[in-house]
């Protein structure tokens, strides 16, 4: 973990209240660029676009690439608050994405080392650095407090 990775957690909590405050599910993303500098950011938003791909690292990776006028994003990170299901595993692969952080794990769909380790299986061609857990329990608490309030 660097210090750069905390503040992009930081900075992914807060694009996820934002998203929970406009009736989104909690999760935020940001990629940083292999100095550490914040190039994108992405929030759900599929409510909002009517769009099932509108995931917070989707969002996140379409504007790192948009920037950096290439997919490959190979020696960027994503930081995101909730570990990647696999539409989201498949996207940061084919971008590849070296490292991904993120926050809470999603033992129902995560495919980052809960459920499936899509990102660091030896099978695939390409393969991330992962870390989990960084910030957990703000992140929890901002998915389990949304869903309580839907309940």
């Amino acid at each position: 973990m660097t210090a750069a990775d905390r503040l992009a957690m930081a900075r992914a909590l807060e694009l996820a209240a934002e998203a929970a405050a406009a009736s989104e599910i909690p999760v935020g993303a940001v990629v940083l660029d292999a100095a550490g500098v914040i190039v994108a950011e992405g929030r759900n938003d599929r409510e909002a676009t009517h769009d099932p791909t509108g995931h917070a690292e989707v969002e996140a990776l379409r504007m790192a690439a948009a920037s950096a006028g290439s997919w490959n994003l190979d020696g960027h990170t994503l930081v995101v608050t909730l570990e990647p299901c696999l539409m989201c595993a498949g996207a940061i692969l084919q971008a590849r994405i070296g490292r991904v952080v993120f926050g809470a794990w999603d033992e129902k769909a995560g495919a980052a080392g809960s459920m499936y380790d899509v990102l660091r299986d030896r099978r695939l061609p390409y393969r991330a650095e992962v870390i989990g857990g960084v910030e957990a329990d703000a992140s929890t608490r901002l998915l389990r407090d949304f869903f309580e309030q839907r309940r």
